[in-house]
């Protein structure tokens, strides 16, 4: 797959360069910043991009407002954001703003190789992946909700994982129970929460984060990290 990346840690940046490259992958830029981010996609054409969350100059929300660039112009374009913690606003406007492949993840992440590089497959091929810490503090931020309180402790497991891409057979595999169990779970949720079920993963993970995020109106105060 031909990635780019833009990282503004040298050390970060070279080392996902490597690992890439060590996986197979081609790495057609990597970008301290993204000053030129726009101009070397449409050079190099690559099939995912990886950006910090924070990059130069401010260190604020440099690489989310690239991401969404990104996919404004090209909205089937895959996108992994990388974050150091859980910037649950950037999170959730990243989250529900997309509709094709997408990823977020937290940078300890990369340090388990396996794990990521998988990650990254699945995101080349149009599957949606959370990091479960941000999956846990969106479920967290809607736990108050009416309809959330309607799931049964199993229930809100099985969503957990639905949110973060899992497969109905890894959810089996995960709580030891069969998939028609599953598939019992997963008709019983979206039905307390008012979400039609589809057989498309991605539109199920956003949809179930869309109704998380934007069913709160009244989020806890420091939601923000």
């Amino acid at each position: 797959m031909r990635i780019l990346i833009c990282e503004d840690s040298a050390l970060l940046r070279e080392g996902l360069v490597r690992l890439l490259q060590d996986a197979g992958h081609e790495v057609v830029a990597a970008l301290p910043d993204a000053g030129e981010l726009t101009a070397r996609v449409a050079d190099t054409a690559p099939e995912l991009c990886i950006l910090d969350v924070r990059l130069p100059p401010t260190f604020t929300d440099e690489g989310i407002r690239a991401a969404l660039a990104l996919r404004a112009v090209q909205p089937t374009l895959p996108v992994l954001v990388l974050s150091q913690y859980v910037e649950e606003r950037y999170a959730s406007e990243l989250i529900t703003g997309q509709a094709a492949a997408f990823g977020y993840l937290l940078k300890d992440r990369v340090a388990d190789i396996r794990d990521f590089l998988d990650a990254v497959a699945r995101i080349g091929t149009g599957a949606t992946v959370l990091d479960p810490e941000v999956v846990a503090q969106l479920l967290t931020r809607r736990a108050r909700d009416e309809r959330m309180s309607r799931l049964t402790e199993r229930e809100r497991t099985v969503l957990a994982l639905i949110a973060e891409g899992k497969s109905n057979q890894a959810i089996a595999q995960t709580l030891f129970i069969t998939e028609a169990s599953v598939e019992k779970h997963i008709t019983s949720l979206f039905q307390k929460l008012g979400l039609e079920q589809d057989e498309h993963g991605n539109r199920r993970v956003l949809a179930v984060l869309v109704h998380l995020e934007h069913g709160d109106p009244n989020p806890p105060n420091g939601a923000l990290r």
